[in-house]
């Protein structure tokens, strides 16, 4: 029984606390986060001391709401100062928290709008987004961008400081501050799927709890009839249609598979068939954003039955148009990589070597491996060997350096042979 309950108040933990946060703060005022949060977590911490005992209830979301609430008003009544918010919350004393509701839908979206607010600094955003809105603990952020948990710890608490002292609310912003309140939110959940479709470094090369909880917020955005945009559409068409390869990435011991060695038939077929659905509702609009084209490029790799069949010389022409909206030497790089697709490593060499001295690109582990790769499938293995040693010595996922002894070391043999 212990270990059941374990397992659900840690389901409940990743899925429901960044809801019953949102509810409770959207009350008390961005100022009183931490009291809202410190309510949910010892609701949690109750559900686990008596859950094993007493059995579970019937609706142990709503439970752990009303938990959290009651304790969020013996928090308050310590405070004079707040008998104003005591009294708003009191009242609410028969509010329930249902499974799904529109009202709880708005309530997450401010708390995103409010964590996303341009004037916090972009690694604040992210951070206070996984850790308010997903429910992730301080360790889980810092172990998913590889940071010392001080220091997401310290970037946590002066971010809410500085939402106490610019008195930034947790709300949906008015239609007129929405666009550029919008982009803020949208580029931090693109960041947080990155990072869970490619770690940046450690054991793993995916982390699908960060790509699950980017999908889930970016539905509660298409969702909302406020934030129910053909950008928004875009995005969440790359994110699954991006999402369907996460079961192909790996094989079994959790080692890197490129996309010509990839089994398509483990690809999700329900993601691409949603992430299609939602590319069609993106066109509904007169602006074309970086999220369309990006998601026109995965819906042209997720048509295709293999690599060779691809249609390389669209996805060039759809990079080219990445770059109009977008210029960026890694989008340069991405091109140049299927331009070799479409017309040879040759093409391709010359195109990477026009972005090769670019800053942007001196710790990027990919710019010498797809050099290593292109040299080796025009014939000089050792000028390939040495772009994959060059390709080690950059940051990577330890997935990713062990694909890259692999290459060096095919490399080395077929020069000795």
């Amino acid at each position: 029984m212990t270990s059941g309950v374990d397992a659900l108040v840690e389901h409940l933990f990743r899925h429901s606390a960044g809801q019953i946060v949102a509810r409770l703060a959207r009350r008390l005022g961005a100022a009183r986060l931490d009291l809202a949060e410190e309510a949910v977590q010892d609701a949690l911490v109750r559900a686990l001391s008596i859950w094993p005992y007493s059995g579970v209830p019937a609706e142990p979301r709503g439970w752990l709401f009303q938990v959290a609430r009651n304790r969020a008003i013996d928090l308050l009544r310590r405070e004079a100062s707040l008998r104003g918010k005591l009294r708003e919350l009191e009242s609410a004393a028969a509010e329930a928290l249902p499974e799904q509701s529109t009202a709880l839908g708005d309530d997450e979206l401010a708390m995103m709008f409010m964590c996303c607010h341009p004037a916090l600094p972009p690694p604040a955003r992210v951070a206070l987004t996984l850790k308010t809105v997903g429910g992730f603990s301080v360790d889980e952020v810092a172990a998913a961008f590889l940071a010392e948990p001080e220091t997401i710890a310290q970037r946590l608490v002066r971010a809410k400081r500085q939402i106490r002292e610019q008195a930034i609310a947790i709300e949906i912003p008015p239609e007129a501050e929405r666009g550029e309140r919008l982009t803020s939110v949208l580029d931090v959940l693109y960041l947080l799927f990155n990072e869970g479709y490619s770690a940046h470094g450690g054991e793993n090369l995916t982390r699908a709890d960060l790509c699950g909880e980017s999908i889930r917020l970016t539905e509660i955005l298409a969702g909302n009839p406020a934030s129910d945009l053909p950008e928004v559409h875009a995005l969440l068409a790359l994110m699954l249609l991006q999402a369907s390869r996460l079961p192909a990435r790996v094989d079994e011991s959790g080692d890197l598979l490129l996309l010509g060695e990839q089994d398509r038939r483990a690809w999700d077929q329900t993601l691409i068939g949603r992430g299609l659905g939602h590319l069609e509702r993106a066109a509904s609009g007169d602006r074309i954003t970086a999220y369309h084209v990006e998601a026109a490029i995965a819906a042209t790799h997720a048509a295709a039955p293999d690599e060779a069949s691809t249609d390389w010389d669209a996805i060039v022409r759809l990079y080219d148009d990445l770059l109009a909206l977008k210029p960026s030497p890694v989008v340069e790089l991405n091109r140049a990589i299927a331009l070799a697709m479409a017309k040879g490593p040759a093409a391709g060499i010359a195109a990477i070597e026009r972005v090769e001295s670019d800053p942007a690109l001196s710790r990027y582990y990919l710019l010498p491996a797809a050099l290593g790769r292109l040299w080796r499938e025009a014939g000089d293995v050792e000028r390939a060997a040495r772009y994959y040693e060059e390709a080690l010595a950059r940051p990577c996922s330890e997935p990713e350096r062990r694909f890259l002894e692999r290459q060096l070391t095919r490399c080395r043999r077929t020069a000795t042979a």
